[in-house]
């Protein structure tokens, strides 16, 4: 499972511009028509996987045993019930005269480990599986103004989940339970709320998570769908993935001007192989493993070539006192 916080975006209408800029004379003649490539650019997008799509968080509130999901939710990552917390509240009103205000003085591990760019995996060091926090310790409340408003903080075997309400309040929520979740094409096969056993138990039905307790709060963290708030085509921003987006929009806007009639076989010609080449390397980077997938990896056949060699001398004990 991979988790992308910070790979960056660009609208279909930013797309489209940088494309209309290379072909400047079919488009001052209105030549390029954007409602005939937005399904392309869908299609391109699934075409590289999820592993594009944005990592998102969010806490919901469970009432009557349902809560609707967010719209940009598109496949489940994995999930906690949030119990217990405490609250930090803040002065936001108008205070009068002079005043000097202490920051309290916040101790963190000395070791913290930081996910990387562009994909993140699992960082936490007791390896459980799914869960891939970020963690920034010169702030670790996060910027206010800056969504997402819920993160979960990783401290060696502790969790942490942070939601700040406003810019004079934050929840801390320190009690995170499991949650088992039944299988659905909306889930990951290898989410780690599919094989907990536990007595509460979710499931995803028409764009609405249902539980089996009344209220609550669930934590979620998803992959969202490749849309702003706006409801804006988004592609990502990357100077490897780029090109193949771009030659990929230039071929399918001369292939409908040569199905018009209009003689542009050679440049046609020309932009295909480039598409080529650039669809290739844009499937390399997407499908590369990270360096926390080889470390799995590695230790996943470490694993396998002990029990192979190694298991079949458990019962022999040289050291063992019984043995001297």
């Amino acid at each position: 499972m991979n988790f992308n916080y910070t790979l960056k975006y660009r609208t279909f209408d930013q797309l489209l511009e940088d494309v209309s800029i290379d072909m400047n004379t079919f488009a001052l003649e209105n030549m390029i028509e954007p409602q005939t490539l937005i399904k392309l650019v869908r299609k391109l997008n699934y075409d590289l996987g999820l592993r594009i799509n944005q990592t998102s968080e969010v806490l919901l509130d469970v009432t009557h045993s349902k809560v609707k999901l967010p719209d940009n939710f598109y496949t489940w990552n994995y999930a906690f019930i949030c119990t217990d917390y405490r609250e930090h509240v803040g002065y936001d009103g108008y205070v009068g005269g002079t005043n000097i205000q202490e920051v309290p003085y916040r101790e963190f591990p000395s070791q913290v480990h930081t996910c990387g760019t562009p994909v993140n995996e699992p960082c936490c060091s007791n390896g459980k599986e799914g869960i891939c926090i970020t963690h920034d310790t010169n702030n670790p409340y996060g910027d206010t103004s800056v969504k997402p408003r819920v993160f979960l903080n990783c401290k060696n075997e502790a969790y942490e989940l942070i939601q700040i309400i406003n810019s004079s309040s934050t929840r801390i929520f320190s009690s995170l339970l499991p949650l088992r979740m039944k299988a659905s094409q909306n889930i990951e096969c290898d989410c780690p709320n599919l094989y907990h056993n536990t007595r509460n138990e979710g499931w995803i039905e028409n764009g609405f998570l249902n539980t089996t307790f009344e209220t609550g709060k669930v934590y979620v963290n998803y992959q969202s769908t490749l849309e702003d708030e706006h409801g804006n085509l988004l592609v990502p921003d990357h100077e490897l993935l780029n090109e193949y987006y771009e030659y990929a929009l230039k071929e399918r806007i001369l292939e409908n001007l040569y199905m018009n009639g209009e003689d542009v076989a050679p440049k046609l010609q020309l932009v295909t192989p480039k598409l080529r080449a650039a669809r290739n390397q844009a499937l390399s980077l997407v499908n590369t493993p990270n360096f926390r997938e080889l470390e799995k990896m590695w230790e996943t056949n470490r694993k396998a070539m002990y029990s192979k060699y190694y298991d079949m001398f458990k019962s022999h004990t040289p050291n063992n006192s019984f043995h001297r």
